[in-house]
């Protein structure tokens, strides 16, 4: 325990640090199995940025496993799962968002777990298998943001989600979501989005995303604007 909280500290410290700059590569050479547990801890922090870092930093540790140890890394794969379940009495926070990360890092990993993570947002009605569909609203805004990431890195890897992304652009209730979604479809390459992102694309309602290590504000037009422009670039690459 005593060994725990010494990592957490130094953990903590490094990611609360104002240059972010090869934190990654300090946390490295730590051992990964003993990094986990003070990074999980991390993604419930009251700061968002530090929350955000965390989770940049654990799905790095996790795709390092993924390289070091495959069967390790499973083992904390399912242990994200077991999070986003309503048995465990745990409210996933971060745990999604994690999730994408290490896929987006990780070839194996995301292989093996890219459906489980789109099937957080897949209508049950329209799916064949469990149910995992998430009822609460924030915490389908975590998944969208990390297909979002996970498209980023391996954009082939969403076309099986992309009815569940595209009913979710028109009926998720508020812009953070729609944004996130826009995002995604976008990174996916998903060319089926464009009619129903061409509406979207003067609107001025406001959008906090994080991306490229830092939180911004945006517009849910100023996604779907980009959402078209990476549409287009998989298209002209293809």
């Amino acid at each position: 325990m005593a060994r725990f909280r010494r990592m957490k500290t130094e953990v903590r410290a490094l990611l609360a640090g104002p240059d972010q700059d090869g934190v990654l590569a300090r946390l490295a050479g730590l051992p990964a199995a003993e990094l986990v547990g003070p990074l999980f801890s991390l993604l419930l922090a009251p700061e968002e940025t530090l929350r955000w870092r965390a989770v940049t930093a654990l799905g790095a540790t996790v795709a390092r496993m993924a390289d070091e140890a495959p069967e390790a890394a499973r083992v904390v794969m399912r242990r994200f799962l077991w999070h986003m379940n309503e048995e465990s009495g745990n409210i996933g926070w971060g745990i999604a968002e994690a999730m994408g990360e290490a896929m987006a890092r990780s070839a194996l990993l995301a292989r093996e777990y890219h459906r489980n993570l789109a099937s957080y947002v897949q209508c049950p009605q329209c799916s064949i298998g469990d149910d995992n569909f998430l009822d609460h609203p924030p915490l389908r805004l975590g998944v969208y943001w990390a297909l979002g990431r996970l498209g980023e890195a391996r954009p082939g890897l969403l076309g099986h989600v992309a009815p569940d992304l595209l009913r979710a652009l028109g009926q998720e209730p508020g812009a953070q979501a729609r944004g996130l979604v826009a995002r995604a479809l976008g990174l996916g390459g998903i060319a089926a989005a464009r009619e129903a992102l061409e509406p979207l694309a003067d609107a001025a309602d406001p959008v906090d995303i994080y991306r490229g290590g830092a939180l911004e504000r945006t517009t849910l037009g100023a996604l779907a604007r980009e959402a078209l422009d990476a549409i287009r670039g998989h298209e002209e690459r293809a």
